[in-house]
């Protein structure tokens, strides 16, 4: 058996391939069902995200291996031509390799990003309900998934923020020790405030307002996340309750001014406010930032602190190869050690049968009524001569050709040996 990675991501592929590869739930389901009858293909499993389009395949040896590519063409409905420059396609260790960096966020367009670990546990999960996880594939998802969680919990590769709405939030967290008591306003409606509120809503901070120029659309992304919505002429109001502000629009002003947070500061009796402004151009007015209790970042603080979190992280992905390659070398040694398993069992099979074979006999020989110590005697020299018949053969011929190489693992292998004799002088 020969594993297989083959697939598209990021930076093989644009946004519009990807899209046109991409599989949902349900479709995946029915992939996988054809999956099943491709030639050569034992096992398999269909991972697919928005980056990154993968099939898992453990496939039979030989010459022919099964064309992913008209697969891919013909479920997704594509050229083939289209798809032979942004596939790849890595086997055996390789490949188990390549799931290695994939699940530990080695291979995602944001360094270190978690995710993709469990959208992985889900393509596996979905792999084993369809009945294509019969053993083998299954164990190397196992591999996987433990080389995956060490590298999240002993290289920090996700410890630092690198993306503009993770660290807004991390930036609040260094403000307000428990975020659950924290009440948070997002100015904007676009996909950063939804990325910032998704963060917020995991740190499950007690409240959360999303103010937009369209009520109706503030109040569909609160709901997302169990806030709720208003428009903007509601601001004022809504500020004096905000512990945590970020902002994030297109206007082409300033959407807070000075004066509106002085008056919202009184009415909070000057209880500290974090506030980011995402936007460019500007949405606070910078002023803001000269009043006392108010904390304020911009994106270039943001920048700085992501840029610094990017090298961290790169540091950490180094540490995380390594990981992987220790991994790579167990598993090589593993299946050296499965191998060698393979050949005493069948090694043994073939001794026991020699051994049955002489016990017939021995045993007919007593029943006739054969002297038991001759019997035995009998039994014993034909058994070893059986025994040794082949290794003889083979050692011999050995020699002949002149394999001292060989004849050394030979010494080591049936008589405990490993001491490498002298040369002759």
């Amino acid at each position: 058996m020969n594993l297989i990675a083959v697939g598209v991501n990021h930076t093989t592929a644009d946004v519009e391939l990807r899209e046109r590869l991409a599989f949902s739930a349900e479709q995946a389901d029915v992939a996988l069902s054809s999956l099943r009858q491709v030639p050569g293909v034992r096992e398999a499993a269909l991972l697919s995200t928005c980056n990154r389009t993968e099939l898992y395949c453990l496939v039979e040896g030989g010459d022919i291996a099964p064309d992913f590519v008209h697969w891919l063409a013909e479920r997704r409905q594509l050229p083939c031509e289209q798809l032979s420059d942004a596939l790849y396609q890595y086997q055996g260790e390789h490949a188990l390799e390549h799931m290695m960096r994939v699940a530990g966020g080695l291979d995602s367009l944001v360094l270190g990003e978690p995710q993709i670990l469990g959208q992985m546990r889900e393509a596996y999960a979905r792999a084993t309900e369809a009945g294509l996880l019969n053993g083998e594939l299954s164990r190397l998802f196992q591999e996987v998934f433990s080389v995956a969680k060490r590298i999240r919990t002993e290289t920090g590769i996700g410890a630092n923020p690198v993306s503009v709405a993770y660290a807004a939030v991390s930036f609040a967290r260094h403000i307000f020790a428990d975020l659950k008591k924290s009440r948070a306003l997002l100015i904007g409606a676009g996909e950063m405030i939804e990325l910032v509120a998704r963060h917020l809503s995991e740190q499950q901070v007690a409240d959360i307002t999303v103010a937009n120029r369209t009520r109706e659309r503030a109040v569909e992304l609160a709901g997302t996340v169990g806030g709720h919505g208003i428009g903007l002429e509601a601001l004022p109001d809504a500020l004096e309750h905000a512990d945590i502000l970020i902002s994030c629009t297109a206007a082409p002003q300033p959407i807070l001014s000075r004066a509106m947070v002085e008056r919202a500061l009184k009415k909070r009796r000057h209880r500290p406010m974090f506030m980011v402004d995402i936007a460019v151009p500007r949405d606070i007015d910078p002023d803001v930032g000269e009043l006392d209790d108010v904390y304020l970042y911009t994106v270039d603080h943001l920048q700085e602190a992501i840029q610094e979190n990017v090298r961290a992280r790169q540091q950490a992905a180094r540490d995380a190869s390594d990981l992987i390659r220790d991994a790579i070398v167990r598993h090589r040694r593993s299946r050296r050690e499965q191998d060698a398993v393979d050949v005493l069992r069948e090694y043994r099979l073939q001794r026991t049968t020699l051994a049955d074979e002489e016990l017939g006999k021995a045993l007919q020989q007593l029943n006739n009524g054969g002297d038991p110590e001759q019997v035995l005697r009998r039994f014993q020299h034909s058994l070893v001569n059986k025994w040794l018949h082949e290794p003889s053969v083979t050692l011999r011929r050995m020699a002949a050709e002149g394999r001292a190489e060989a004849l050394l693992v030979a010494r080591e292998l049936l008589l405990g040996d490993d001491e490498t004799p002298s040369d002759p002088e």
